[in-house]
């Protein structure tokens, strides 16, 4: 089975190693990068693994648009995309947490029934108090999320995708697939969530502009959950600020994009079955001289620009803020608040 990754990058080299052998274990064939203004030696990495055949890397095709939709357009037109039986569209900081057998894609798609589409739910994992950017995996740093069926306020959350070549394909998102409003009931797609469940309805027609990405998530996680570490360490939250986002410019991460993203209410350790291999794998991939090396050359860049923030009084105010944040989330102290108030 022919499974691709498809992703767009932007400065993050030292986490690059860790997400392709992830997704080599469990299935994953091949990767498509897109990067784009990197300044931290994640596109001579990516182009050393390419040398070797070990992903495809294209430069983003975007002029000052949307970096993440152009791109999407442009692999939607990659034979390495056509000729693949299943594509995975995500970021570089979600994993795929497969719940059945040995946590394998393939066994997803048996346990789901072999469906043209399968949305996994997001997970999002909090900081858990880890301060200091180390290069290890990311897997095994960060254990603690929110309930999974509830993040801050809401019961419905967003979702990543795996696309069946037949799909009815109009155009990739970077969320989920769509087909064209016009395609007749009998021929709209086979479509689960990660329980194997029919995705809502209206999700799955794109008939509610506010169901477009996210569905209810209660249930959804039976075979299959997707950890999104969008935090990680607080000084890599600081480089991922400075960096801004991938998908769109000129947007920057504040303190709301943080407390959102840090309630550590629930611990799961599941994805960590995977760390021992994980582990070799990435032994494997770092016994190349050169890979190592470059490997080595954006953990230092990573570390050298928190250096340089370190030098902004913004930035040290930014980093004493969050580190003095609640971790329950906004609306979570607010409906507190109000509980309180009402019984004062």
């Amino acid at each position: 089975m022919r499974i691709t990754a498809v992703t767009c990058v932007k400065n993050e080299g030292p986490f690059l190693l860790e997400w392709i052998a992830f997704n080599r274990m469990i299935g994953v064939s091949d990767h498509l990068f897109y990067s784009n203004d990197c300044t931290d030696g994640t596109d001579a990495l990516l182009d050393a693994l390419a040398a070797r055949g070990l992903v495809t890397h294209l430069p983003n095709p975007a002029q000052g648009r949307n970096y993440q939709m152009e791109a999407l357009k442009d692999a939607g037109r990659q034979p390495l995309v056509r000729e693949s039986d299943w594509v995975w569209i995500a970021d570089v900081d979600e994993f795929l947490n497969i719940r059945v057998g040995q946590g394998t894609i393939p066994e997803l798609i048996a346990a789901c029934g072999n469906p043209q589409a399968i949305s996994v739910t997001f997970q999002f994992f909090a900081n858990g108090g880890v301060e200091d950017y180390a290069d290890r995996p990311v897997i095994g740093q960060f254990t603690r999320s929110h309930n999974p069926d509830l993040w801050t306020d809401q019961t419905a959350q967003e979702v990543k995708t795996l696309t069946r070549r037949d799909f009815p394909l109009h155009y990739y998102g970077a969320h989920r697939p769509f087909f064209r409003e016009s395609l007749p009931p009998e021929r709209q797609p086979a479509w689960t969530d990660g329980s194997g469940r029919e995705v809502p309805p209206k999700f799955r027609t794109a008939a509610n502009k506010r169901r477009l990405r996210k569905f209810p998530a209660a249930g959804a996680r039976r075979f299959a959950t997707l950890n999104h570490y969008a935090l990680r360490s607080l000084d890599s939250y600081l480089v991922k600020n400075d960096r801004g986002d991938v998908n769109r410019e000129n947007r920057s991460f504040d303190d709301s994009y943080w407390r959102e993203r840090n309630d550590g209410a629930w611990e799961d350790l599941s994805i960590q079955r995977h760390l021992p291999g994980l582990e070799a794998a990435l032994a494997a991939l770092k016994s190349d001289p050169e890979i190592a090396a470059l490997h080595a050359a954006s953990v230092a860049a990573h570390r050298a620009t928190l250096a340089r923030l370190m030098q902004d009084p913004d930035y040290r105010a930014l980093r004493d803020r969050l580190r003095a944040a609640p971790t329950l989330p906004p609306q979570e102290l607010k409906l507190l608040e109000m509980i309180g108030g009402a019984h004062g």
